[in-house]
């Protein structure tokens, strides 16, 4: 791989061992982070060991929007962690699945999954997801991004299936009128559900986080 910085995730199943459907779930995780929207990985997501999966973006834009969106696409019984880390990725010989790579960037996002599972059992059981930054792990990126996860992972945990559904449709760039049309609702609905459930704290602080704002 190149020098450039890339964000590489890693991500694990939330109560792996007490799923119902242990191989259903590894495959509606697969399938959220490949096909609810339209970003295209460094390195598609693909299993590793055990219940962890790993995938790489070429930007922040990307890893935040592919991320929230495969989050939300989850059905509400499988559940996932990730830890987020920034910097380059190396290549350090091949295995049976495909190259093995390693560097600062799956070094922080290490780090970064260890301290959701830190913050989930402490004051913040609904936390999900952490960031670091290689270089610095004190930047403004970092806690830019860790904020908005705070925020997200807390609405998130809130969210009925239609509003998960609703939020989903939002961050696909879908129009409150498209959404209500596939809901079966008004548009009016619709908005009442984004502002009451704190869907558009989700949509729009990604927009700002993303230089999307308007």
């Amino acid at each position: 791989m190149s020098d450039d910085p890339v964000y590489a995730v890693i991500l694990d199943l939330v109560d792996s061992r007490t799923l119902d459907d242990r191989p259903a779930a590894q495959r509606e995780v697969e399938q959220a982070f490949r096909e609810t929207t339209d970003v295209t990985p460094v390195d598609p997501v693909h299993a590793t060991v055990g219940d962890e999966f790993q995938v790489i973006y070429a930007t922040l834009t990307d890893a935040l929007v592919a991320s929230t969106a495969a989050m939300l696409a989850l059905p509400p019984t499988v559940q996932v962690r990730l830890g987020m880390g920034r910097g380059t990725v190396r290549t350090v010989g091949s295995g049976t699945s495909g190259p093995l790579q390693d560097g600062p960037a799956w070094w922080s996002a290490r780090d970064a999954i260890n301290e959701t599972h830190r913050r989930e059992d402490g004051r913040t059981s609904f936390l999900r997801s952490w960031f670091h930054a290689s270089d610095d792990r004190h930047d403004t990126e970092e806690r830019l991004v860790n904020a908005y996860f705070l925020s997200r992972d807390h609405v998130m945990a809130r969210l009925t299936p239609r509003t998960r559904r609703i939020a989903l449709g939002l961050v696909q760039g879908r129009t409150q009128a498209q959404i209500a049309a596939t809901e079966g609702i008004t548009p009016s609905a619709v908005s009442q559900s984004v502002q009451k459930s704190g869907v558009a704290a989700i949509v729009e602080g990604l927009r700002v986080l993303v230089g999307q704002e308007r």
